[in-house]
């Protein structure tokens, strides 16, 4: 029932519409019993009371029933088709616009696969259920219940005779629909886990090839897709049980007709041509009561697709704004660090991290990989939020800005480059949508970027492939650094950008950014001693602790972690000798 309301809450917006259709379904449902009682008449009338007068008015008067009838359903299919899609498009709209509110936490725990299935698969179930389920449900039911009604006016014994059987078939129709529910619960999630299989296969297609694994991952999908037969004809077995009996005792009622209403017939207590109206009514029964499995069936799978529409739909985001929040179209990008701890999964994974940056100022982070660099400054874009302490901009902490105004501010060129299947130019002015080219190509000159996108045979209209297919790393690179440059934030993060690119290129960009990081407050995640040796803070962190801070000169001085990353990089590997210095 809960699957029901919630569908509801979108249908009842166009309740003057399903009115209309329902109520030409009922037109039609009556319809239906008028060609049985006109061929009842020509069997009395004209065949045994030999009134050829109205055979052509009874003929004439069937064929008008069946166009009128005809033309009415295809009306009412059309209105819950067009339903359907008005319905579809909006949760369709609501599920987007939910995936963008909900954070990176959500994007950590569930798999892109079983995001795709709700998109596609699920929502394809719930508008089957309002395109063709709701009517067909309403016109089965109007049509059973004006059959019977016609029955009991024709004669109450019989149709009292042939109704016996309608309990028997509710009963073992409402087993079915407990037994079949959750056969249809286990076949979705089994189809996201093969859609999560083929999406990860498609995206990671040159890894595959790379390491010659195309047998280990068709053995993979074979194993999935084999699962979901298998869901599937667990599925089909419960309707093996329980269609063969519904079927036959629908077939049954053709049975009693014959026997009782043709002793009714000899016995003169019912005509012939009431036998016939009976006999082409039988289907009235029949058709409702053998639709009666596949729309429970219908039903069923609508309420287990529905189930993980609604649950992603009312899936809250962890970060959002407070009531009363800063909403300030600029700030000055002083960056606080208050003894931050944070935690993601089973343990922590920043202790105690105490950090200020001012504007103009550069601050290098450095250390192993995992050592935390990446989630410090995820931090500061509120991608998630802080166990304890506080991230604070011009001296507030982040949890009291505006998500969208605080993030406005900052520009970010991730580790993982992101390029959308669109032009050059639609990248980099992915920020700032309303770019001029110059101020595009000005930002790509700024990256280093500009010579090699002039070689493209499109320069700038240049379609990048999907996530940046048919860029080399260090051209990805290049492209959201100038992506970077254009937003012109306050506060610029850059995560590891330079490392797919050579020493000279590199050497090149670093000196276009410090022309631009005068009046910014800038974050330099890097490997290389060559990127951070300029910063006016270098911080090195491990498992999560800052555990060196200084300047380059500073941190050679102490001869610690960075005096051993800086030798290892100048070419020096044996100036450490399980664990010490060799003079």
């Amino acid at each position: 029932m809960d699957s029901l309301r919630w569908i509801w809450g979108y249908i009842r917006t166009y309740r003057a519409m399903i009115m209309i259709g329902l109520l030409l379904a009922l037109v039609v449902s009556a319809m239906n019993m008028l060609n049985p009682y006109l061929a009842g008449m020509i069997v009395d009338k004209v065949m045994v009371g030999h009134q050829e007068n109205l055979l052509w008015k009874l003929l004439v008067l069937m064929i008008s029933v069946t166009v009128i009838r005809t033309v009415v359903r295809y009306g009412y299919q059309i209105i819950f088709e067009t339903l359907s899609q008005n319905v579809i498009f909006k949760i369709r709209k609501h599920l987007y616009d939910r995936l963008h509110q909900l954070d990176f936490s959500f994007y950590d725990q569930t798999k892109t696969g079983d995001i795709m299935a709700r998109m596609t698969g699920d929502l394809e179930a719930v508008r089957h259920f309002t395109a063709w389920s709701i009517y067909m449900i309403f016109e089965n039911a109007m049509l059973l219940i004006f059959a019977i009604g016609f029955m009991f006016y024709i004669d109450l014994p019989l149709a009292l005779a042939m109704l016996l059987v309608t309990p028997v078939i509710g009963f073992f129709a409402y087993r079915l629909t407990f037994a079949v529910r959750p056969t249809f619960t286990e076949i979705r999630n089994q189809f996201a886990r093969l859609n999560s299989v083929v999406q990860e296969n498609i995206s990671g297609n040159r890894v595959v090839k790379a390491f010659a694994k195309e047998d280990y991952e068709i053995e993979k999908f074979h194993a999935e897709n084999e699962a979901f037969k298998k869901k599937n004809l667990l599925s089909a077995k419960v309707w093996e049980k329980y269609l063969p009996v519904l079927d036959s005792l629908a077939g049954v009622l053709t049975v009693i007709m014959i026997l009782i209403g043709g002793i009714m017939v000899i016995r003169g207590s019912l005509t012939f041509g009431e036998l016939v109206t009976f006999n082409s009514l039988i289907w009235a029964l029949n058709n409702p009561m053998r639709m009666a499995g596949w729309l429970l069936n219908d039903v069923q799978r609508f309420i287990a697709s529905a189930e993980k529409v609604e649950d992603l739909l009312h899936t809250n985001p962890k970060i959002t704004n407070k009531a009363k929040m800063i909403n300030m179209n600029k700030f000055e990008g002083v960056v606080e660090y208050d003894h931050v701890d944070f935690s993601y999964g089973e343990g922590p994974v920043l202790k105690d991290i105490c950090l200020k940056v001012k504007p103009g100022e550069t601050l290098a982070l450095i250390g192993a990989t995992g050592a935390g660099k990446s989630t410090l400054v995820n931090l500061l874009s509120r991608f998630y939020d802080t166990t304890s302490g506080e991230v604070k901009v011009d001296g507030i902490s982040v949890k009291e800005w505006n998500l969208q105004a605080l993030r406005e501010g900052i520009a970010m060129v991730m580790q993982d480059i992101f390029l959308y299947s669109d032009t050059i130019e639609g990248n980099i002015a992915y920020g700032h949508p309303h770019a001029t080219l110059d101020a595009i190509q000005s930002a790509a000159k700024m990256a280093e970027a500009h010579e090699f996108i002039c070689e493209l045979a499109e320069g700038y209209d240049t379609i990048v492939g999907e996530r940046g297919v048919g860029l080399s790393g260090g051209q990805r690179q290049r492209i959201a650094l100038a992506r970077a440059i254009l937003k012109d934030p306050q506060i610029l993060i850059l995560d590891d950008t330079t490392s797919s690119v050579d020493m000279e290129t590199e050497q090149k960009i670093q000196t276009t950014l410090k022309s631009i990081q005068q009046n910014k407050t800038c974050f330099l995640i890097a490997h290389r001693i060559s990127s951070v040796r300029d910063a006016d803070q270098i911080v090195v962190m491990d498992q999560g602790r800052i555990i060196e801070r200084g300047k380059h000169e500073e941190l050679l001085e102490k001869k610690g972690y960075y005096y051993t990353v800086y030798k290892n990089q100048s070419g020096n590997f044996d100036h450490m000798l399980h664990g010490q210095e060799v003079i």
